[in-house]
């Protein structure tokens, strides 16, 4: 088995980014931006776009001459802002009403709560911590541990094949783990930070990885060093559920965040969509700004505004979805056709 190979079959990329083999911009745009900086650029955008569009096609400022034309663009935003709004509160009703529940429910999640900390401790034996970045640090601490055990468990095995691909293997998790707890040390829950570094932790393909190696090795391996790939395997499968459960509770936390959000938005949104179907006809607004009528100016950026709490709408479902897209197998399933 060539070098080239083992890197194939048993190594992994330290970052998301890299597994995913795509740019680092578009990744950054998704994921890492802060989601107001990217509202902000999608606002700029369609102004900009707006604007030079206006001049492109100089028969705008025409249909801005007759009153009907302003009237119906800003009662249809008005009706539009209505209907965004309700289905945002809609959606935060329905977030609400999953923290709701009889005595029995609330008792059973916090049963199965104790019971997988209960888990943690048995694993890194110590105390699960209350904070999120440290509790996903503390089981891959437990992963790493277990992984120099299984090397050191297999230098007494035979098959060379066996004890490079494992040396190789516990770097790859080695690597990987100091890789995501650097990014986890000091990440704090309410930030994407804690669930965008945890995405960076590659457990599936590890889980698969000790499958294929009992699988491949089955006779060449005692029951010490399989009981140690076992026990590796067991903290990996802790740390999947681990991840899950705060990535739910970032969704949520998210999702009414972006509530407020919209809501903050939609008032001053609907103030001037009013304002403008009121008041706002061609002798309102005369003259020239730049070398563009003043009216078109003022269509542009209150038009701009009104579209602040769908913009809002799209940076955040950006990132829900593209992080939900990526860990929607939990488990050895490698979706991503980079890895396969």
């Amino acid at each position: 088995m060539s070098s080239e190979e083992d890197d194939d079959q048993i190594s992994t990329a330290d970052t998301m980014r890299e597994r995913a083999d795509e740019s680092k911009l578009k990744l950054w745009l998704l994921l890492g931006a802060n989601r107001q900086l990217v509202t902000g650029v999608l606002t700029a955008a369609f102004f900009g776009l707006f604007m030079l569009g206006s001049l492109l096609e100089p028969t705008l400022s025409d249909l801005l001459q007759d009153r009907g034309v302003i009237e119906s663009l800003y009662a249809q935003m008005i009706g539009a802002l209505i209907t965004g709004v309700t289905l945002v509160v809609t959606i935060s009703q329905l977030i609400i009403s999953q923290e709701n529940g009889p005595l029995g429910e609330q008792r059973t999640r916090m049963s199965e709560t104790l019971d997988f900390r209960d888990y943690i401790k048995e694993l890194t034996d110590k105390p699960a911590p209350a904070d999120p970045s440290a509790f996903l640090r503390e089981i891959i601490d437990a992963t790493q541990q277990r992984a120099n055990t299984l090397n050191e468990a297999m230098e007494s095995t035979d098959n060379e094949d066996l004890r490079d691909e494992v040396n190789e293997f516990v770097d790859s998790i080695t690597g990987n783990a100091e890789t995501v707890r650097e990014k986890l040390d000091g990440a704090k829950f309410g930030t994407f930070s804690v669930v965008h570094a945890s995405m960076d932790y590659n457990y599936s393909w590890n889980i698969f990885q000790i499958e294929r190696l009992l699988a491949d090795y089955e006779d060449d391996i005692d029951e010490e060093q399989r009981d140690t790939l076992e026990d590796l395997r067991t903290s990996f499968a802790m740390f999947g559920p681990a991840r899950e459960h705060i990535k739910t509770l970032y969704f949520q936390w998210e999702l009414i965040n972006l509530s407020r959000y919209i809501l903050y938005a939609a008032i001053p949104a609907l103030l001037v969509s009013g304002m403008m179907l009121t008041f706002v006809d061609t002798t309102t607004f005369t003259g020239m700004i730049l070398g563009v009528e003043t009216l078109l100016w003022v269509v542009a950026v209150t038009f701009t505004i009104t579209l602040v709490p769908f913009f809002l709408l799209t940076s955040y479902i950006m990132r829900v979805a593209t992080t939900a897209k990526r860990t929607l197998a939990i488990g050895p399933l490698i979706l991503r056709g980079s890895q396969r």
